[in-house]
């Protein structure tokens, strides 16, 4: 199963007081490593855009008025993350506006049983400290030079970053030992050698010409 990290902005902190998705970023990997397919939309929220979300991602009201609303894009999006593993840092804020869109024009909700919560694996990991995207970012000395604004596209490249770290394997390995089949494909089954039976006396001689016709190694 591939996997998809995704992140969300939003105009402000709560679907339920009637704030909307503005920008929805996915990447699609596998193995943890990146295929190349992306999923990244602008969304028109069709309302105004909180003045503490605009200092978070930069995302004006003139800026989103010409983009798709979320109705537009939410088949295209529910396609890309079929039957796929979904990584989301703190899944439950995302989730409750993604839902709320869905709900909104009849389609049904993400599946949680597809969703992975690495915030509540690096809250496990790391009880008592900031978990938050920046700070693990810090944590593992990835680079946040690019992080002028909230970008979700960007959050997702970090997040796998992140998350390759909270599982310790670093950056996925990659499968160069032969397998069990390509081992043995070279192997004749029906080759065999004869064996020969040195006799006694050939023993003998064997001896003989090592003590009397090899120098010594003084090395």
């Amino acid at each position: 199963m591939n996997e998809i990290f995704l992140d969300t902005e939003t105009t402000g902190l709560s679907f339920k007081d009637g704030h909307k998705i503005v920008e929805i970023a996915c990447i699609e990997t596998k193995d943890l490593i990146p295929t190349g397919n992306i999923f990244h939309k602008l969304i028109n929220p069709q309302r105004d855009v909180s003045i503490d979300a605009f200092k978070v991602h930069g995302f004006s009201n003139e800026f989103l008025n010409d983009k798709d609303i979320f109705e537009k894009i939410a088949h295209e999006f529910l396609y890309f993350i079929k039957d796929k593993k979904i990584i989301i840092h703190n899944a439950p804020f995302d989730l409750s506006f993604l839902n709320g869109e869905l709900n909104l024009i009849n389609q049904k909700p993400i599946n949680t049983n597809f969703v992975i919560d690495s915030l509540e694996i690096a809250r496990n990991k790391y009880p008592g400290v900031s978990n938050s995207l920046d700070a693990l970012c810090k944590k593992f000395n990835i680079d946040l030079s690019r992080r002028k604004k909230h970008n979700a596209l960007l959050d997702c490249e970090l997040l796998r970053e992140v998350y390759i770290n909270l599982l310790d394997v670093k950056e996925p390995k990659f499968k160069l030992a032969p397998s069990y089949e390509e081992q043995n494909k070279f192997i004749n089954n029906n080759y065999n050698k004869r064996v020969v039976k040195i006799s006694d006396i050939e023993i003998n001689l064997h001896k003989d010409f090592l003590k009397k016709e090899l120098k010594k190694n003084f090395y």
